[in-house]
């Protein structure tokens, strides 16, 4: 039954977890709308508001700007994808909001000190820029169930030695009909596993306590 129990806690966090962790907010829908001055590379929103995908299928190389315009991560005309261990974005994107502690030598105006991540033209990053920054709803959202544009965002690029841009729009789903937020699920979900995991637990101590206990459970021990 321990096994159980603990099985149950760590499913209920894992439902919970789009609240409070590293993950996209349900009712939060990022689109990138264009990839403007970059001919070759192709972006999308990942996970909701999670994170960025770059793609980039030329021979040039693609630049991605941290918050203060200093270099934060490149990806390679041949593949080979850098992150810059000196820019703060590199530490402030593994927060939802950005509440981590830079490192002294990371700053806008520090030399760039690349490390290789990948080498498949392919990069994943959180960006605050595309989601919504506070934990509390959006002012422009005044009717939950409909869906609303909460603000266009930008994510600049240098491709070769050209400026570029990925562009897009945040929003707030909406439910479209009168019916809950789409948060709401989240936690529904969470209290229909606990409660299933209620009754298996009851169901095994009558059992139990009317001498039906499963064969070989005695003495066995209980298993972490």
């Amino acid at each position: 039954m321990r096994r159980t129990a603990l099985l149950a806690i760590a499913l209920a966090w894992a439902l919970a977890a789009p609240a409070n962790a590293h993950q996209g907010d349900p009712n939060f829908e990022s689109i990138v709308t264009a990839v403007d001055g970059a001919p070759g590379v192709k972006a999308e929103v990942l996970g909701g508001d999670d994170r960025v995908l770059i793609v980039n299928t030329s021979d040039e190389t693609v630049v991605v700007a941290g918050y203060d315009g200093e270099p934060y991560a490149r990806v390679r005309g041949d593949g080979t994808v850098e992150v810059n261990r000196r820019s703060p974005a590199t530490y402030l994107n593994d927060d939802r909001y950005g509440e981590v502690q830079v490192p002294a030598e990371a700053s806008k105006d520090a030399e760039p000190r690349w490390e290789v991540v990948g080498h498949n033209g392919r990069f994943e990053f959180h960006d605050h820029r595309m989601h919504w920054m506070s934990r509390t709803r959006p002012p422009q959202v005044h009717d939950e169930t409909e869906r609303t544009r909460i603000f266009d965002w930008t994510v600049p690029l240098r491709v070769g030695e050209r400026t570029a841009a990925i562009r897009g729009t945040l929003w707030w789903r909406g439910t479209g009909d009168g019916g809950a937020p789409v948060a709401a699920f989240a936690g529904l979900g969470v209290f229909a596993l606990l409660g299933a995991v209620a009754v298996v637990v009851v169901r095994r101590r009558r059992r139990a306590a009317a001498g039906g206990a499963e064969p070989g459970a005695e003495g066995a021990g209980e298993a972490w």
